[in-house]
C-alpha cells in the first residue's frame, strides 16, 4: 500500500471556491483504478491534512497524473494554498485493532 499525506494551509480568500472543488475531487479519486481511501483533517490552528491510500505506487502516478486533477493541483497552487507539503509513503508494517 501506498500513502499519500498532503499537509496544506488554505489561503483565506480561497475557502468557498475551494470547498466547491474538493468534493469534485475526492469523487475523481475515487473513481481512480488502485484508490483505496482518503480522508481529510483540520487541526486547531489551521493546518489540513490528507491522507489518501492507493493500492500501488503505479495508482499514485496515474492520479497524479490525470488531467482534471492536474488542472486542480495547478489551481491549488494559484488560487488555494498559502502553503502545501505532499509526502509519498510506502506501508513498510500496518497493525489493527481488532
Amino acid at each position: 500500500m501506498i500513502i499519500t499525506v498532503f499537509r496544506n494551509r488554505l489561503r483565506p480568500e480561497a475557502t468557498e471556491a475551494y470547498a466547491e472543488l474538493a468534493p469534485k475531487m475526492v469523487e475523481l479519486a475515487k473513481q481512480q483504478p488502485g484508490f483505496l481511501s482518503m480522508k481529510t483533517y483540520t487541526a486547531a490552528d489551521g493546518e489540513r491534512v490528507t491522507i489518501a491510500e492507493f493500492e500501488s505506487d503505479e495508482a499514485v502516478m496515474a492520479w497524479r497524473d490525470n488531467a482534471i486533477h492536474q488542472d486542480a493541483q495547478e489551481r491549488g497552487r494559484t488560487d488555494f494554498y498559502a502553503e502545501y507539503v505532499s509526502q509519498t509513503c510506502e506501508v513498510i508494517r500496518e497493525s489493527r485493532f481488532p
